[in-house]
């Protein structure tokens, strides 16, 4: 048993997709993260800008625009947005390889709030609509 949870840490706590069953009606995996957006060209700018993506002038349902990510996308929507919508805690992380040059980077954004780096290697900071973000170098 003590093998297996080193095994585990070693692929950076991630199980190897060949040990996850996918035979229920539901997949044990996530499509897409949405992020509520005041304004969906705005926003599109801003988070292409944040991931260093390029920007698109592609707007389905003139609400949603889609961030191609490595692994889950996120989609911001202006539809969805009020100020009850917005995250007030992350609901997931970024990675960074290196978690200084991210902090600085993310000052440099007209970020929201930033707070400070913590444990040597995650901070949170909102993106101009308030939502709440992490960046963690795992």
């Amino acid at each position: 048993m003590a093998g297996h949870a080193s095994e585990e840490l070693s692929k950076g706590g991630k199980k190897s997709t060949t040990d996850i069953k996918k035979d229920g009606a539901i997949l044990p995996e996530i499509g897409t993260v949405f992020i509520p957006v005041q304004d969906i060209r705005q926003g599109a700018m801003w988070y292409s800008r944040l991931l260093a993506v390029p920007y698109k002038e592609e707007f389905p349902h003139d609400h949603l625009y889609i961030l191609p990510l490595s692994g889950v996308n996120i989609v911001l929507d202006s539809k969805r947005y009020n100020q009850e919508s917005i995250y007030k805690n992350p609901v997931f992380h970024l990675n960074t390889n290196d978690i200084h040059e991210a902090y600085l980077q993310v000052q440099e954004m007209e970020a929201g709030w930033i707070g400070s780096i913590e444990h040597g290697h995650y901070f949170s900071f909102q993106d101009p609509d308030g939502n709440m973000l992490m960046i963690c170098q795992c």
